[in-house]
């Protein structure tokens, strides 16, 4: 049974972790974080949770998540993630990091349309976590930057066009 762990699971994407990862056979779920709802049971503040998670929000730090799941989701703002992802590395964790804070390679670029990187370090690790394309790198990926919906949108459709020579993606239009 995979211990698992989601941080920020009160934001959409948290939630729907949560509902998701509830039915799987091989999954526990073991700690929930929200500073917004610490102390309520997630399944209060979301009704669709009723008896599929028996979780009560937490307001945890990295130090205190270690010790409570194998594996992390961190559903998280972009900047919160990057302060919280390498401690759980250190600490042997995997996650799967939703935010865009590992999920473009070039520093320069995530820099000027986020903010400053504080673990640019850990960036060349992240796996980008499209199955569709990455499978074999996701299986062993201690970091995994889930991709976001527009862009997996665009690489799935454009994928077979590029890896066929069917377009440049070097010719300018």
């Amino acid at each position: 049974m995979l211990k698992v762990g989601i941080i920020g699971a009160s934001g959409y994407t948290g939630v729907e972790l949560a509902r998701i990862l509830s039915t799987h056979p091989e999954v526990e779920l073991t700690v929930a974080t929200s500073r917004q709802y610490a102390g309520k049971p997630l399944s209060e503040v979301f009704p669709n949770l009723r008896k599929r998670v028996d979780l009560v929000c937490e307001n945890l730090g990295p130090e205190e998540l270690v010790d409570r799941a194998d594996f992390f989701f961190a559903a998280v703002p972009h900047k919160t993630a990057m302060d919280i992802i390498p401690g759980l590395l250190e600490a042997g964790k995997k996650v799967v990091d939703l935010s865009a804070d590992y999920r473009i390679r070039d520093v320069a670029v995530y820099e000027e349309w986020y903010q400053p990187h504080s673990s640019a370090e850990l960036i060349a690790e992240a796996v980008y976590g499209l199955p569709e394309l990455y499978r074999d790198q996701v299986k062993d990926a201690r970091l995994t930057a889930n991709p976001g919906c527009y862009p997996t949108s665009i690489i799935l459709g454009l994928a077979p066009l590029l890896r066929e020579g069917l377009i440049d993606p070097a010719a300018d239009h």
